[in-house]
């Protein structure tokens, strides 16, 4: 009988395997345990080893050794390596790049292929930089392109009618070079956020770009086909290098998106370019890949590579830890040997990535917990010691990594691109057995599995409230600041549950200095803060960090233009900025430009001087049952003359707090129809209002109370059926939970059930 291994696995965690990781029978119901699962992946990512000469007895022992060193969280690999080794499926890898060129064939061969590897469990990168412009002329059928853009929708669709065997959903990345001459609509591809909902864009820029911006130079526009000047009507194309990037900034600002990629950046870390340049990457932008090749990632738990240390002096109980270097190297040997067994353990989707992931031989280790060490060490996140700390820790990881590669090697050979790569020298060099080691992965899912902070973003938050079984609310709390606030004395759950409807401990005075000025979250760390940390790890990491800067929702243009600059001038390989709350924004700017009357009188009307009509003795009405996250809402609204005149809501056990502020909520409406505001202003301004307990009920997402008056009020009094969530509303909260969406790593994520766009 094997030996079971004792691990500690969170009620969140167990929530998320059972949802999305555990094997099921033919019926839906659960077919394995959590530990099963730990010893399926590691007994399948062992058995590789009798390739290379071991025999069964040295397989068993390695296959102990992947066990203990998941099973204890201190590693966990990629999400499709957790779903599917040991499974038929056998598709390991979480990173494609697919090629397209200039040629239908090329464009539907990526379609189908897309296809086959969402079905598996990964995502895709594509540059259309390839494709010729819009309007430019097809010889072949003496009509004209339709350009980049239009593809990249036919994909989108693609990824949509894919449902990755109800594990994960479709996620690409879409990137064009900054001198195609369809650069200015692919940076707004996105502003109708309705649209290629599955993709993440990103401009690739050269450093002869940015140094044009700097000049207020004009840069040349390159023709796809041929790669000299594009010209328009016999006239080469130029372009106000700075106008281009403001107009990405601005995008930014409003969306998220584009993201930037920095690609002689890119390339200067690509380990074989006399094969093949890079122009893609995976949907999150730390892993920059060839054609056709994968990669597979795993990430180290920081938060584990810790010891205790007595310090009979102080009297904090922020800092009674010190890292273990000993523990962090063994684990990061142990992992490079997974990951390289992975490679040969994979079942690839298509016979030409098996060809060239073998043939390079790229892996990803990288690091998450990184926050919760930070806690364990009594360092604020944004600080120089946290940076110095960064720097130790990554420059070690990568050091003993390349070491493990160079080990293997020995008894396994050289990636067979060796002779062809950065690190041949005339015969000598360094003999790796993988072309990249180190990568920096978003780990929004496989964090909640270990328990720890995610990738090396700050904290989220320190307290949250997870909704299960669409009523049942927890409150979770920080392990690291419950464990002070009750050593310290200032725990109560009120004080958690205030928390809770907040970003930040900032603000707390009664919790004391030392412990907020620790326990920052990533509201608190400015913009500058967010992008030296990922520089700090770049500097250390093969191929590119995954990290969301994130920024207040008062954030400037300006404050984005600054991010995307330091990040150039510090040595990122790319940069994904979030400006809190701004893609809600965007759908209701939109709303009040495109409405029946855009000239903004729906907005004055508000602030006209009205007549509030009588009310009369006898009114008829209607009342409405409807779902909200605080419990059943009933909603009466009465009608005079057609029209709705007052509105009345009760919702029971919920509190008194809860009931007054539906009570106002509901007087102020009242006030406001019975003084003729029309009811359309009214249901604008109250639908999409997001609140701490979203849930989905009655046919669509209910973000709030208002949210869920305006929709019974639409519902009646708009057109006759429900308001349609815009799909930059619904992106704040989680499509599967109702739960609200963290922008973490580059991706989407929601810790209330394990959910991620990527």
């Amino acid at each position: 009988m094997e030996e079971r291994q004792e691990f500690e696995l969170t009620e969140n965690s167990i929530k998320v395997l059972e949802r999305r990781y555990l094997k099921k029978d033919d019926a839906g119901k659960i077919a394995e345990t959590p530990d099963e699962l730990f010893r399926r992946v590691a007994r399948a990512i062992a058995e590789p080893e009798k390739k290379f000469g071991a025999s069964t007895d040295e397989a068993k022992e390695l296959e102990d050794k992947f066990y203990a060193m998941i099973s204890s969280l201190e590693f966990m690999p990629n999400s499709p390596t957790l779903m599917n080794a040991g499974r038929p499926l056998g598709q390991l890898s979480a990173c494609f790049v697919l090629p397209i060129d200039d040629s239908m064939e090329s464009i539907f061969d990526a379609v189908k292929h897309t296809a086959l590897i969402h079905k598996s469990g990964g995502g895709t990168g594509f540059a259309f930089s390839r494709l010729r412009p819009r309007n430019a002329q097809v010889a072949s059928t003496s009509g004209v392109a339709s350009g980049p853009v239009s593809f990249m929708k036919v994909i989108n669709a693609a990824t949509e009618a894919v449902k990755q065997g109800g594990t994960r959903r479709g996620a690409n990345m879409g990137v064009l070079r900054v001198d195609h001459p369809d650069i200015l609509e692919f940076v707004s591809c996105k502003d109708d956020l309705k649209e290629l909902t599955n993709f993440n864009i990103s401009v690739a820029v050269t450093d002869a770009f940015m140094r044009a911006a700097e000049a207020d130079a004009q840069y040349e526009l390159r023709d796809p086909r041929t790669g000299s000047v594009f010209t328009k009507d016999g006239k080469p194309m130029y372009l106000r290098a700075r106008d281009v990037l403001d107009k990405i900034v601005d995008h930014a600002h409003a969306t998220g998106e584009p993201g930037i990629i920095f690609l002689d950046r890119m390339n200067d870390g690509n380990p074989v370019t006399r094969i093949a340049m890079y122009e893609s990457t995976n949907p999150c932008g730390e892993q920059p890949l060839l054609p056709y090749e994968s990669c597979n990632l795993g990430s180290i738990n920081l938060s584990r590579m810790v010891k205790a240390v007595v310090d009979l002096d102080s009297p904090r109980e922020l800092s009674r830890y010190e890292i273990d270097w000993d523990r962090l190297d063994q684990t990061v040997k142990t992992s490079v040997h997974f990951l390289d067994n992975v490679i040969e353990a994979n079942k690839y989707p298509l016979p030409e990535i098996d060809q060239n992931t073998k043939t390079h031989r790229k892996i990803g280790l990288g690091v998450m917990g990184w926050a919760d060490l930070l806690i364990l060490m009594g360092i604020r996140y944004n600080t120089q010691e946290a940076l110095d700390l960064a720097d130790q820790v990554m420059s070690r990881i990568k050091d003993v990594a390349h070491r493990e590669s160079q080990q293997l090697a020995e008894t396994r050979g050289v990636f067979p691109s060796w002779e062809q790569s950065s690190y041949y020298r005339g015969g000598s060099g360094p003999r790796m057995r993988n072309s990249t080691v180190t990568t920096i992965a978003p780990t929004g899912t496989i964090s909640i599995i270990a328990g720890c902070s995610s990738g090396i973003e700050p904290l989220f938050a320190v307290s949250y409230v997870r909704t299960v079984m669409d009523k049942t609310k927890l409150l979770e709390i920080n392990p690291h600041f419950e464990r002070v606030a009750r050593t310290r004395g200032f725990y109560s759950k009120e004080l958690m549950e205030r928390i809770s409807e907040t970003n930040s401990i900032a603000g707390y005075d009664e919790i004391p200095e030392d412990v907020r000025k620790i326990f920052v979250t990533t509201h608190d760390v400015n913009p500058e803060w967010h992008v030296r940390m990922q520089a700090a790890f770049q500097k250390y990491t093969d191929n590119a960090v995954s990290k969301t800067i994130n920024l207040p929702n008062d954030a400037t243009v300006d404050d984005v233009r600054k991010a995307y600059l330091l990040a150039f001038q510090l040595g990122c390989k790319g940069i994904t900025i979030y400006r809190d709350g701004s893609r809600s924004e965007q759908v209701l700017s939109t709303k009040s430009t495109s409405g029946p009357d855009a000239s903004g009188d729906d907005k004055l009307v508000l602030g006209k001087a009205a007549i509030m009509e009588d009310r009369p003795e006898v009114l008829q009405g209607m009342t409405e049952k409807i779902k909200t996250g605080y419990g059943n809402l009933y909603v009466t609204i009465n009608v005079l003359n057609g029209r709705p005149f007052e509105v009345f809501a009760s919702i029971g056990k919920s509190g008194y707090s809860t009931m007054a502020d539906t009570e106002a909520i509901c007087r102020l409406i009242s006030l406001s129809l019975r003084s003729g505001v029309p009811v359309e202003n009214v249901i604008a301004q109250l639908k999409g209002i997001g609140g701490a307990s979203p849930v989905f009920g009655n046919g669509g997402l209910i973000s709030s109370i208002p949210d869920a008056i305006a929709q019974v009020l639409h519902k009646h009094f708009g057109n006759g059926v429900r308001i349609e969530r815009e799909h930059d509303i619904a992106e704040e909260f989680c499509p599967d939970c109702g739960a609200r969406i963290e922008h973490d790593g580059g991706c989407l994520v929601c810790r209330s059930c394990g959910y991620s766009k990527c």
